[in-house]
């Protein structure tokens, strides 16, 4: 028996998922956890990451470190993201978090992101043809897939954290601070030439942001015992538009009250909502169906095909 441990370093938050894998083949989910470490926060055009959110995630990783260190057999893949990538302080951050966590962070380019979260997709929703959206705090992964296969992919340089600070009001959005953003992301989604394939298909939403829309409709679904089981849940392209509408009328205070918004993801939910709500539009996408595994899974199907590739564990 051994353990996967796999550590998802974002722009946003910071996730752990802890699998054992038996010689079976089977495997199940023994440890998963979430903590909003907001390492971009204030990063600003310079593009350096600050103490403060060095220090959040550094302390976040030694917890995370502490619930797998002493299982048996563990092999860790701890890989960083978008603000990783993208900060000019990166080697310093990687340095300092090695000599106090002794963690190897993996920085991974935004396609590996990108084709991770299709192989968490594919390997766990009936999928066959739809655009992967993965909004993230910094960027936002796209994925093509047609017939079951990855024909396109793309990391885009923003996300619900660098879309909102310092162009979108927390509290009340302005009109012109909406239209600029939509506007924005237009003009990018124009460059991509095979966005047009995905006409009419839907959109398989990943990241916090995109969840927090099937998180809202579950709460207000009374009926439900399981409102937090969004994986493979489906939302109408008119039920997506009013949630946005909702949170977007609404204050940040009001926002927090929201059963299924998190306060500490309230202040940048419009912001991070925009892209799909854009990309709904352009698509004219008739629902986004969600899911939960994405780049931590992604990394976990990758790792039992090599195990049953070199048989260290039975084939299926």
């Amino acid at each position: 028996m051994q353990h996967l441990a796999v550590i998802d370093l974002g722009s946003n938050s910071v996730r752990l998922a802890v699998t054992e894998i038996k010689e079976d083949g089977s495997f199940k989910n023994v440890i998963e956890r979430k903590e909003p470490v907001r390492l971009s926060e204030n990063m600003g055009s310079e593009m350096i990451l600050k103490q403060p959110a060095i220090d959040r995630t550094i302390k976040t990783l030694k917890s995370f470190k502490e619930d797998f260190e002493n299982l048996e057999n563990v092999h860790l893949r701890a890989m960083a993201t978008a603000a990783t990538r993208m900060a000019k302080n990166q080697k310093e951050f990687l340095e300092e978090v090695k000599s106090k966590t002794d963690i190897d962070l993996e920085v991974i380019p935004g396609t590996t992101e990108a084709y991770y979260d299709y192989l968490g997709v594919i390997n766990s929703l009936p999928v066959v043809n739809g655009i992967i959206m993965d909004t993230g705090g910094a960027s936002t992964e796209l994925v093509l897939i047609q017939n079951r296969q990855a024909v396109n992919m793309i990391s885009l340089p923003f996300g619900s954290v660098t879309l909102s600070e310092g162009n979108i009001d927390p509290d009340i959005p302005t009109a012109g601070q909406m239209f600029k953003t939509l506007d924005y992301l237009n003009e990018i989604f124009n460059d991509i030439w095979w966005l047009s394939r995905g006409t009419n298909l839907p959109i398989i939403g990943l990241g916090g942001s995109n969840r927090t829309l099937a998180k809202i409709k579950r709460r207000r679904d009374k009926d439900r015992k399981h409102w937090d089981d969004i994986h493979g849940f489906h939302l109408s392209n008119r039920e997506a538009k009013d949630i946005f509408l909702m949170l977007l009328n609404d204050n940040l205070e009001e926002r927090k009250l929201v059963p299924g918004v998190s306060k500490e993801r309230a202040d940048i939910i419009v912001g991070g909502l925009c892209p799909a709500m854009e990309m709904m539009r352009r698509l004219n996408s008739d629902r986004m169906i969600f899911g939960k595994q994405g780049l931590r899974y992604g990394v976990l199907y990758e790792h039992l095909d090599n195990l049953r590739s070199s048989g260290k564990i039975q084939q299926k």
